[in-house]
């Protein structure tokens, strides 16, 4: 069936889209929800009964397999509330006729639902006719959720280890699986092959004969690769993969992952070449599977979306984009977090993205799960973290330990954000008489981690002046670059206008290009790199720069053929495009010369 709408809201940090789906899904408006802080999730749970007067009994630690069961009643809680919303929207009472209006002037005008309703409407507003029309027509917008694959800490109980399936992903996963969601589990961050064959202990996964599915699996990827790679393994399972989510890889939101230099144009491109071929493969893979398993092969064909997400900042490239590469639907990430109506973000956080520039959100090395992540300077939970260095005491107390990953000093893992991992870790350093300024640096590199896994879902509970005593008052924020150019709040009409170019939110001249934007970020991130990259290299290390630089410069002559080639759209901004390819050539012409210029352990010629 055909999206509502040609955009989707993907997860942003924990919190700040956690009950999204409750403000936007009766309007036909897909977004997701992050699983990874099962606390949070029954906090907000307890809110929301409270507010709608739901009977609520807690699910406390000592509860069998609590965190799984925290999920299921939270997603129950939001369908059960949506699908309510979204049901009396479609009964046009008195209170929501006005609901309703904003569901259809929401839409795209380019919407056959948006015709049909002028039509219909031009003879009279007939109410019985008009409600038995929005009965068969109107769609619910998806309440999906996101798992990332790697936050998948061991748990203990007693002292003991559990079984896998108690891990935090696989946890999630179940606690969604028994969810009455229909809808679609989004993996993000790579894969995972002991949870991607956990999902094939799950009926909910496979396709009746029709191939329609009761649960769906999206995979967010950064390059074809990585998409065939997680593809194939799953469908080797009998698991078939509906949509295939692409992120650019540096020009996002939260944790990035810089491809190789792989471009998100040239990316889309592979996409839109292999998409049949892939399509048919995986068919081929998936029935082969599920014929030896003696489960129902579909007797229709089945099908993959592709959608991508990452800067895109206008209505021409918003429709740029689905028209060229074919795609399904664009993510709108960042500018949502300037709509309270959207999104769960607290008033001075709200005030720092609205004034946040350029010079203000950067790529930083402040996730403790070692992926270069997205951050906006003065953020409140980094002047935590400051304050704790001031005193001689870094790191967090880490109340939730869900990234306690790393095995260095125990053997059932501690967070490298937190102050048990720096205290042990700063000791260590100590006994190695180092220089004062190399002390320094590596020191720096310790303390700099911060406690993300409490900081990015805050928000949401300072928003609904909820208890922080655990937490503390410190917000994380991950906004991607684009967010620059927003400056203002934003009605949920306001951002859905602009998309579908009804309305201008960018009161700034100078956005670059979404592509020019990513070009620029890439080359910084590639100069750093070969910066801190210490020569003569190594094999590996002279390989990747390699690599990725040959990456870019393939990726600077696909733009040129492009804007040449598509002569009808960014017209006003063509010249300025050609102009910044051309001297981004040269930076990435200098740079491959640099890399093989250096002396060298290895013969690079």
């Amino acid at each position: 069936m055909k999206n509502t709408h040609s955009f989707h809201i993907p997860v942003m940090g924990i919190g700040f889209t956690i009950d999204t789906p409750l403000k936007v899904a009766q309007y036909g408006m897909d977004s997701v929800i992050s699983l990874v802080d099962d606390i949070l999730l029954e906090k907000l749970r307890k809110m929301y009964c409270e507010k709608f007067k739901l009977p609520y009994q807690e699910i406390t630690n000592r509860a069998e397999d609590f965190r799984a069961q925290r999920i299921t009643s939270y997603l129950n809680l939001i369908s059960d509330l949506a699908t309510k919303k979204f049901e009396e929207l479609k009964q046009l009472s008195t209170e929501k006729t006005e609901d309703f209006l904003a569901y259809i002037d929401m839409l795209p005008e380019t919407s056959k639902l948006k015709t049909e309703f002028k039509k219909l409407a031009s003879k009279g507003f007939d109410f019985s006719e008009i409600k038995q029309w929005a009965a068969h027509n109107l769609s619910m917008g998806s309440i999906d959720v996101n798992i990332m694959t790697k936050v998948d800490k061991d748990n203990y109980k007693n002292k003991e280890k559990l079984p896998t399936i108690y891990n935090d992903a696989h946890a999630a996963l179940r606690g969604f699986v028994k969810s009455k969601l229909n809808s679609s589990v989004v993996l993000s961050a790579g894969m995972n092959p002991r949870l991607y064959s956990y999902l094939s202990q799950f009926d909910d996964f496979f396709p009746n004969e029709e191939g329609l599915f009761k649960k769906k699996i999206i995979l967010k990827v950064s390059d074809y690769r990585s998409a065939l790679v997680q593809g194939k393994f799953l469908a080797k399972k009998g698991l078939w993969v509906s949509e295939y989510r692409i992120e650019s890889g540096l020009n996002c939101g939260g944790h990035a992952f810089a491809t190789d230099g792989l471009l998100l144009g040239p990316v889309l491109a592979e996409f839109k070449e292999k998409r049949a071929e892939l399509r048919v493969d995986m068919e081929a893979l998936l029935k082969k599977a599920l014929e030896a398993q003696g489960r129902t092969v579909p007797k229709q064909p089945l099908q993959i979306k592709v959608t991508a997400q990452g800067g895109v900042g206008t209505d021409e490239e918003h429709a740029f984009l689905l028209k060229h590469y074919n795609l399904d639907s664009i993510g709108w990430g960042s500018p949502f977090l300037l709509v309270p109506e959207a999104t769960s973000v607290d008033g001075e956080t709200l005030d720092k993205l609205a004034k946040a520039e350029e010079k203000d959100l950067y790529l930083s090395d402040i996730s403790p799960l070692g992926v270069p992540f997205n951050n906006l300077k003065d953020n409140t939970k980094d002047a935590e973290k400051q304050t704790l260095i001031n005193k001689g005491r870094p790191g967090s107390s880490c109340p939730k330990k869900f990234v306690a990953l790393n095995k260095e000093f125990k053997d059932t893992g501690i967070c490298t954000a937190s102050r048990e991992y720096q205290h042990l870790k700063i000791k260590d350093l100590q006994k190695q008489g180092l220089p004062e300024e190399d002390y320094q640096k590596q020191y720096n590199a310790i303390t700099e981690k911060s406690c993300t896994c409490v900081g990015l879902g805050t928000s949401a509970l300072l928003k609904y002046k909820l208890d922080t005593k655990v937490e503390g008052k410190g917000v994380s924020i991950c906004p991607g670059p684009n967010m620059a150019y927003y400056s203002k709040v934003m009605s949920l009409k306001n951002i859905t206008d602009h998309i579908y170019g009804r309305a201008n939110m960018i009161a700034r001249k100078d956005r670059p290009n979404l592509f020019i934007k990513e070009l620029h970020i890439y080359i910084d991130f590639l100069k750093t790199k070969l910066e801190t990259t210490k020569a003569p290299f190594n094999k590996k290390e002279a390989n990747y720069l390699l690599v990725f630089a040959n990456n870019m410069i393939a990726g600077v002559s696909y733009y040129r053929n492009l804007f040449n080639d598509t002569k009808q759209v960014f017209e006003s901004m063509r010249e300025a495009i050609l102009n910044e390819l051309d001297k981004s050539e040269m930076v990435l012409n200098r740079i491959h010369s640099e890399i093989i210029e250096v002396p060298s352990k290895v013969n690079l010629k």
